[in-house]
């Protein structure tokens, strides 16, 4: 069976992932839609996609897509998604899931009720490197894990009217970057119960920089800081009772992690993704459609939910300014 996709918002993320395709046998790329039909019809002429639409209602109503991959800017999510979970398409949804809890939850139930696929592309839980570590960190490598540190940061340009510092298209470091680490916490410690954060605001009211510190109800703890402002290694370590395990940079899709077991030597663990890394999140959807299943374990929803509930804790601590989207298209 061939799980045949379609693309919605042909920006440059969507250029990356369709390049990885061609590492994905079981799928294919069929259509695209943008609310220009010109930008859809250049994006389908670059990367050989067959159908171009011109508004997303009509890839929604393609008999022939089977997945959407939503890249559209963060507030625009909710409406697609909802919409294309009632038109009975599996959907895979480019990170963040949305800019508030409360529209997080509306997809996810959708998804529920309807029983069609829906997960965030969240790439960091795909990359082979980070499977390894999971495996190690699940095999006691470390001992009982007790702390997370990660940072991840660009110095972008924030000129006026980019989408970076435009609420209205989801901007700030929350949505782009802080995500990242916040869900490699997530993931490796469970959610957390207490969320505390300090942050720097633009004059138009998103986050450039932060600070977050996450609890547990083990004891465990979670540091973590991402900016627009500053580059920064992009580094995460774990830490447990008995060693660490180091996540070279970039850890939100490393090639490398480092496992440091006290009284033996540092053990290294190179495992390169295939392609752009964007064919592992691809494989797991494709995969699960196929079999029927309504969502990923890897990447289930309910981790979705809790990482869209620390940073939406995080945005009302910092005072941000955040445009939720529409529920309809």
């Amino acid at each position: 069976m061939t799980v045949r996709w379609g693309v919605v918002g042909p920006g440059r993320i969507a250029g990356k992932v369709v390049q990885d395709f061609p590492y994905v046998p079981e799928a294919e790329a069929v259509a695209v839609a943008s609310r220009s039909i010109e930008r859809a019809t250049a994006f389908a002429a670059e990367h050989d996609v067959p159908r171009a639409h011109g508004s997303y209602r009509a890839i929604l109503g393609d008999p022939d897509v089977d997945v959407l991959y939503i890249a559209t800017p963060h507030p625009q999510h909710r409406a697609i998604a909802l919409a294309a979970l009632r038109a009975g398409k599996a959907i895979l949804v480019e990170k963040a899931f949305t800019v508030t809890p409360r529209a997080t939850r509306e997809i996810a139930e959708m998804a529920t009720s309807t029983g069609v696929f829906a997960m965030e592309a969240m790439w960091t839980r795909f990359q082979p490197a980070i499977v390894r570590m999971r495996e190690l960190i699940a095999d006691g490598a470390v001992g009982d894990v007790r702390f997370v540190q990660a940072d991840l940061g660009v110095r972008n340009p924030l000129r006026p009217g980019d989408r970076f510092v435009e609420p209205g298209l989801g901007g700030g470091a929350l949505f782009d970057l802080t995500v990242y680490p916040i869900s490699f916490a997530q993931m490796v410690l469970g959610t957390p119960t207490a969320v505390t954060a300090y942050g720097t605001l633009s004059a138009t009211g998103v986050d450039l920089e932060e600070a977050v510190l996450l609890g547990f109800t083990s004891g465990a703890t979670a540091t973590l800081t991402a900016t627009l402002r500053s580059p920064t290694p992009g580094q995460a370590r774990v830490f447990g009772t008995d060693g660490w395990i180091d996540v070279l940079p970039r850890f939100h899709h490393p090639d490398t992690i480092v496992l440091h077991r006290q009284g033996r030597d540092p053990e290294a663990f190179t495992l390169p993704a295939t392609g752009g890394g964007y064919s592992h999140e691809l494989l797991e959807v494709t995969a699960c459609v196929a079999a029927g299943r309504p969502e990923s374990a890897v990447m289930p929803l309910a981790d979705t939910v809790a990482v869209q509930d620390v940073m939406g804790a995080v945005a009302a601590q910092l005072g941000m300014a955040v445009h939720e989207g529409p529920a309809e298209l």
